[in-house]
Order: C-alpha cells, then sequence, then structure tokens
C-alpha cells in the first residue's frame, strides 16, 4: 500500500528539546535492526542548547539516487525514497556526498548506505513513523495539512529549499514562522566567503524563534 496521500511528516525544530526519544525509537523500528535513520544536530553548540531532528527530506528529485552508479536507491510513487537495497549497493559513498541535507550515512561494517525511509512499512499502512510516535514536544508530527495549521496556527510548513542554483522540492515539510520572508541559502558563497551580508535563514530563524541565548 503506498502512503495515504493526504498524510504529510512535518519537522518543527522550535520545539525540539534534544531528548533522544526518537533517535531511540527508531534503532527499536523491526527493519533497522538496532541502528537509528535519525539523528540531531546542534544548530550552534556555541551559542545554544538548540538540536535539530534529521531525517531523509525525500526529494522530489533525490540527488542521492541520481549519483547512484548501481541503481540502489529508488523512489517509489507515493515520493518515498528508500535506503539503498542490499544486493546493489556497493558502498561507494556517492550518495553520502551528493545529499544537500547530509542524510545518508554509510554503515561499513556492513557495506551499506542506510538513511531514513519515513518507516515505509508503517507509513504504508497509515501509521506514524516510530520517531513520531514518542516525540513529546511536537517536533515530529505525521498527519494532515488541517491537523498541522490547528496545531502550530503560527507557523507555515515549507518544502521548497535552494542550494546555491539547485531548487529542491521534499515530501518531508519544515515548520517556519507563518510570517518569516523567504531567503536564499548560497551554499557556494558560505564555503568561499561573501561580501555581500548575511540574509536571515529561514530554516534558522524557525530554529532560533524566541529561543533564549546562552552564553
Amino acid at each position: 500500500m503506498p502512503v495515504p496521500e493526504n498524510k504529510f511528516f512535518f519537522i518543527d525544530p522550535n520545539r525540539c528539546i534534544g531528548c533522544q526519544a526518537c533517535v531511540q525509537a527508531c534503532s527499536e523500528c523491526d527493519t533497522h535492526k538496532g541502528h537509528s535513520m535519525i539523528h540531531l544536530e546542534y544548530v550552534d553548540r556555541y551559542e545554544s542548547p538548540q538540536t535539530l531532528p534529521v531525517v531523509c527530506m525525500h526529494c522530489d528529485s533525490p540527488t542521492c539516487a541520481e549519483v547512484c552508479p548501481a541503481d540502489a536507491i529508488k523512489r517509489t510513487e507515493d515520493g518515498v525514497v528508500q535506503s539503498a537495497r542490499k544486493p546493489r549497493c556497493i558502498a561507494c559513498s556517492n550518495c553520502v556526498l551528493a545529499c544537500p541535507f547530509g542524510v545518508p550515512k554509510m554503515e561499513t561494517s556492513m557495506e551499506l548506505m542506510m538513511k531514513c525511509d519515513m518507516c515505509y512499512d508503517r507509513t504504508s499502512e497509515g501509521k506514524k513513523p516510530m520517531c513520531a510516535t514518542v516525540c513529546p514536544s511536537g517536533a515530529l508530527h505525521f498527519g494532515t495539512m488541517d491537523e498541522i495549521e490547528e496545531l502550530r496556527p503560527q507557523s507555515r510548513p515549507v518544502n521548497e529549499f535552494h542550494f546555491g542554483a539547485q531548487t529542491i522540492h521534499t515530501k518531508v515539510r519544515m515548520m517556519v514562522p507563518k510570517n518569516s520572508r523567504l531567503t536564499h541559502l548560497d551554499v557556494v558563497d558560505g564555503m568561499h566567503g561573501s561580501d555581500e551580508p548575511d540574509e536571515p535563514d529561514m530554516m534558522m530563524d524557525g530554529v532560533l524563534f524566541e529561543l533564549p541565548i546562552v552564553s
């Protein structure tokens, strides 16, 4: 069965409390064999304890699949990008290097790329991903657009991201402040430096919205 068309995966980084419950729950999924496919990243460890849950964004045109020379990564018709297939993955790490969101991880012990598949065994039956079932703060939510609008009236979901000249649309939605303006994250400028003044980043605006700064 496909993932229901009216169900979406929402990430609200402003609500993440860094409890690691999602990481633990993911590792306990029957199909993950003790490996967690979600991880937490610190937004700015020096300035704030704020963490960000990182899952596969399930891109409409997944770069990981495009650069795979072994055709080991598939996107199903319902928009879910699957983890690499063991019989075909050659552990070249092309997908790890190519993903703009930094999601795929190479399990060297198994010579296999593994990443979040949105708990396809569960979501294709209408159930929530494991991480979303245990998140105590609502940072991870699997549901309908009507539900998220009722739960987060001051936020809006975004599924379009820009990396340099590349525009990526994703199946996973990131929640940002409702009135935040769209900005363009230029990765190349970030790598080599730019004389242009820094523009606020929409995703980071969402993360740092009304958070205390620890100094």
